[in-house]
């Protein structure tokens, strides 16, 4: 496994997972009927949700050959999704042009990939008292639904309840 640790600077509220080719930017259409709020895939690039607007933000990435186990005693919202990626080489950009952290290639190559983002002190008093951070974790796996594993902030489940009210329509 290997792993890179990062200080990463977003902008509302956003990181971008990129493959190498793909564009960061634009409209998420998501994964119709799967919504898991602070995470959204289209081939070739995921949009994160970070607990601050701006800032910069303790970030760790994960890059293993096999299911890492998700660190449940750690975190207080975790959430699985596949993410196809067509290189085989990833970065995460900051959003607005922001520096791009080169991860890792991909150990399988290109495929499709299993994410889960876990997310500590999204909520802002959690965040003053043991600090925010967030760790992604990556490996091959064949495309599955989504999963949330773990939900306890208020922030998660306010991104969570967005993207199935955008999803059926509601704004």
């Amino acid at each position: 496994m290997q792993i890179k640790q990062l200080d990463v600077g977003v902008d509302y509220s956003q990181v971008y997972l990129v493959d190498e080719g793909c564009d960061a930017y634009g409209q998420f259409d998501g994964v119709p009927g799967h919504p898991v709020g602070i995470i959204q895939v289209e081939k070739g690039r995921a949009s994160l949700v970070v607990g601050p607007q701006w800032g910069t933000v303790e970030f760790t990435v994960a890059v293993a050959d096999r299911d890492p186990g998700a660190d449940l005693d750690g975190y207080e919202d975790i959430v699985e999704i596949s993410y196809e990626s067509p290189s085989g080489r990833i970065s995460l950009e900051e959003w607005g042009g922001g520096t791009t952290h080169t991860l890792p290639p991909l150990p399988a190559g290109p495929g499709t990939y299993r994410l889960r983002y876990h997310v500590r002190g999204m909520d802002e008093e959690v965040a003053i008292e043991i600090g925010d951070h967030y760790f992604l974790q990556i490996w091959p796996e064949p495309p599955r639904d989504p999963t949330v594993l773990k939900s306890t902030s208020s922030s998660f489940r306010y991104w969570l309840n967005s993207e199935r009210s955008r999803q059926a329509g509601v704004e």
